[in-house]
C-alpha cells in the first residue's frame, strides 16, 4: 500500500510541474520536448544515483512518469503524418528519440558522480 501512496504523490507533482511548463512555454511542440527531455535527465540521474526504492517509485515512476509525455508525442507524430508532413514527423521522431535517451546516458552519468 505504501508503494501505491508513494506513486500517486509523486504523480500528483509531477501532473501538476508538466501542467506549468506547458503554460509557461505555451507551445504543445515546446513543452512535450521540454518535459520529455527534462523528466528523461531527471529518470536517469535517480538510477545513476542508485536512490532507494521509496525515492524511485515516488520520484521516477510517480513524478517523471506523470510529468514526461510519450502520449502526446505520439498523438503530434501522427498529427504531422496526416497533414502531409511525414519528413517533419520521422525527425520530430528521431529527434525526440535521441534526445531522450541523450538525457537518460546524461543523467545516469551525472547521477553516478553525484551519488
Amino acid at each position: 500500500m505504501i508503494e501505491l501512496l508513494l506513486v500517486g504523490f509523486g504523480g500528483i507533482f509531477g501532473a501538476i510541474a508538466r501542467y506549468l511548463v506547458g503554460r509557461i512555454l505555451d507551445s504543445v511542440v515546446r513543452t512535450t520536448v521540454f518535459v520529455n527531455v527534462v523528466g528523461s535527465l531527471c529518470l536517469g540521474g535517480l538510477v545513476g544515483a542508485a536512490v532507494g526504492d521509496p525515492f524511485l517509485l515516488a520520484l521516477g515512476v510517480g513524478f517523471c512518469g506523470a510529468f514526461t509525455t510519450f502520449a502526446t508525442f505520439a498523438v503530434e507524430t501522427v498529427r504531422l503524418l496526416e497533414n502531409g508532413r511525414q519528413r517533419l514527423a520521422v525527425g520530430y521522431a528521431i529527434g525526440m528519440a535521441a534526445l531522450a535517451i541523450g538525457a537518460i546516458f546524461l543523467g545516469g552519468a551525472m547521477g553516478t558522480a553525484l551519488g
